[in-house]
């Protein structure tokens, strides 16, 4: 208001110096004048078009264009809530993205606790026969006790993955042995490789073989993958060995059993991916859980496979400090 009251100044300034025979002075009063009142003008266009474009973002329209305001002061502040508007929009979609996730995540628990929830109701009711005979009673009580361990696995291992997405999972790395570290794995997989028919060999070369991780997470990971080998290689092997470097370590878990199609092989690590070759009791949980716990200790886990010949999991760990 104020320049708008000094250009009007001028104005009548300028008409009283020309009446007065002062045209060179004048004539510099009228086009400063209608310089000021010119750029006054242009600046209250540029703020009625910007609160229009914000009018309009706040009733969720598009656009917000950065083609004018783009000089002085004015310019910045247009430039900035530009920013602003893009941020709002990108932290609205994740938002959006989240509650999809959520929704699927929740569909997919659902699903898969229903089974063994379904089966034990069944079991419960066999349980309550009157006068069943102790063979059938033990049995029943021992399939029950399998569906329940699967139930807290399932859920555990559920837990497990929602605390990695949301990056509150503390892993502790410290310095350990490999070779104890598979071999531990391999003897907690000895049962169930002997009921398999199937020979684990374990190929580490001579002298220790330092690594920093998460000793229980990197177990839990690493026996997820051994325990996919045997599961699928009935009456083979799964061969683990290790190569050590100033760069990274790598581990190799290679089977000769049934592979794993190739139009499936870029889903092995979804959540609840499960293939065709899949075991009956599988819920897709295993190699996905195995792959985050993997690149959350700087490591990369990666699978060649070929139907018929048999299966590679490649873990590679770097080295701390190195890319």
């Amino acid at each position: 208001m104020k320049k708008l009251t000094l250009v009007l100044f001028l104005l009548f300034l300028g008409a009283g110096l020309l009446l007065y025979s002062v045209p060179v002075l004048a004539l510099r009063l009228v086009v400063l004048a209608a310089l000021q009142l010119f750029t006054h003008l242009r600046r209250e266009r540029q703020l009625a078009q910007l609160i229009r474009e914000l009018t309009q973002l706040q009733d969720h329209a598009l656009g917000f264009p950065l083609d004018h305001c783009r000089e002085g002061q004015l310019g910045i502040l247009y430039s900035e809530l530009y920013k602003l508007v893009n941020q709002l929009r990108e932290q609205a979609t994740a938002a959006d993205h989240g509650k999809v996730y959520l929704a699927d995540l929740l569909a997919d628990i659902s699903h898969q606790l229903k089974t063994p929830l379904t089966a034990l109701g069944i079991l419960m009711d066999i349980l309550g026969t009157p006068a069943l005979p102790e063979e059938t009673r033990l049995e029943t009580v021992a399939k029950a006790e399998a569906q329940l361990n699967k139930v807290n696995w399932l859920i555990r291992s559920l837990l497990v993955l929602s605390q990695l997405d949301a990056e509150v999972l503390e892993l502790k790395p410290a310095p350990c042995e490999l070779c104890d570290l598979l071999d531990s794995v391999c003897q907690s997989l000895e049962v169930l490789a002997e009921v398999q028919g199937v020979e684990i060999r374990q190929r580490y070369g001579p002298g220790p073989i330092p690594l920093s991780c998460d000793w229980g997470w990197t177990r839990e990971a690493l026996s997820n993958l051994v325990k996919n080998c045997v599961e699928h290689s009935p009456g083979g092997y799964v061969a683990l060995s290790v190569l050590q470097h100033n760069l990274s370590t790598t581990i190799t878990i290679q089977d000769n059993g049934q592979g794993i199609p190739k139009e499936e092989l870029p889903h092995i690590f979804e959540r609840f991916y499960k293939g065709r070759n899949s075991a009956p009791n599988s819920v897709g949980i295993g190699l996905a859980l195995a792959n985050q716990l993997i690149l959350r200790q700087n490591g990369i886990l990666s699978v060649e496979s070929q139907e018929g010949v048999g299966t590679c999991f490649t873990v590679k760990f770097y080295t701390p400090g190195k890319p």
